[in-house]
């Protein structure tokens, strides 16, 4: 418990919780890390506490928990030593793309000013697909995201959508028509800007509609802060 719970308290003072969960989960996360941890000292206060001469007769020797359980420290330690990366491209191409009707809406409002203007991949594809790029043309827009190989072996820009935490992250593609990326290694997080175009493919995981995005430029980024959606 003593472990868990500063695993959870060290993920927690950086930003290495923002792989797992969202970000306005930290304060239950620290709560639960110092609950865990004042368990484990009060444990191990009264484990380790002088006892008193027994004034009974002896009834049975003190049973000890199996040693065994002390191969619970491994994932422990893994955390904190070895932490698992953010869902990335083996992720996105096991799971089938998030865009579905669910994602639709009856009016998208016009994109912000400038060009090119942020959004997020979620959003463009929205757009791309419901509301036939209707609020996109015109307009350059700019996408960040991670590199991910296609069906066909084409590059494709994809982000994870998390609702709660990693485990129901599912990802979102887009095609990517141009900008010469097929020698960019999966994971490789990129920056890109473009304009809508009204190609439309299908992701093979669950037969989704994958918009697609004429690239007109791109740069490679660190990952960022945060990296889901």
């Amino acid at each position: 418990m003593l472990l868990f719970g500063g695993a959870i308290l060290k993920a927690c003072m950086g930003d290495l919780y923002l792989r797992y969960v969202k970000e306005g989960l930290r304060p239950f996360l620290i709560g639960a890390g110092l609950l865990l941890v004042a368990a484990a000292v009060m444990t191990l206060w009264y484990e380790l506490r002088p006892r008193r001469a027994a004034t009974a007769p002896e009834t049975g020797a003190h049973h000890h928990e199996p040693r065994v359980g002390w191969l619970l420290i491994l994932p422990v330690l893994g955390l904190l030593l070895v932490a698992p990366p953010a869902l990335g491209s083996y992720a996105a191409g096991q799971a089938g793309s998030v865009l579905t009707a669910q994602n639709s809406s009856s009016d998208y409002p016009a994109l912000p000013a400038g060009d090119p203007v942020e959004v997020a991949v979620l959003d463009y594809a929205s757009r791309a697909v419901f509301d036939k790029g209707r609020s996109l043309t015109g307009r350059t827009v700019r996408l960040t995201g991670f590199v991910t190989p296609g069906p066909d072996g084409e590059p494709m820009l994809a982000r994870m959508v998390m609702s709660c935490c990693a485990a129901d992250g599912r990802p979102i593609k887009v095609g990517l028509d141009g900008g010469d990326l097929a020698g960019v290694a999966p994971d490789t997080w990129v920056r890109v800007d473009g304009t809508y175009a009204d190609r439309v493919g299908k992701d093979p995981v669950n037969d989704a509609d994958v918009p697609y995005l004429r690239v007109t430029g791109w740069q490679e980024i660190p990952a960022p802060k945060q990296q889901y959606e």
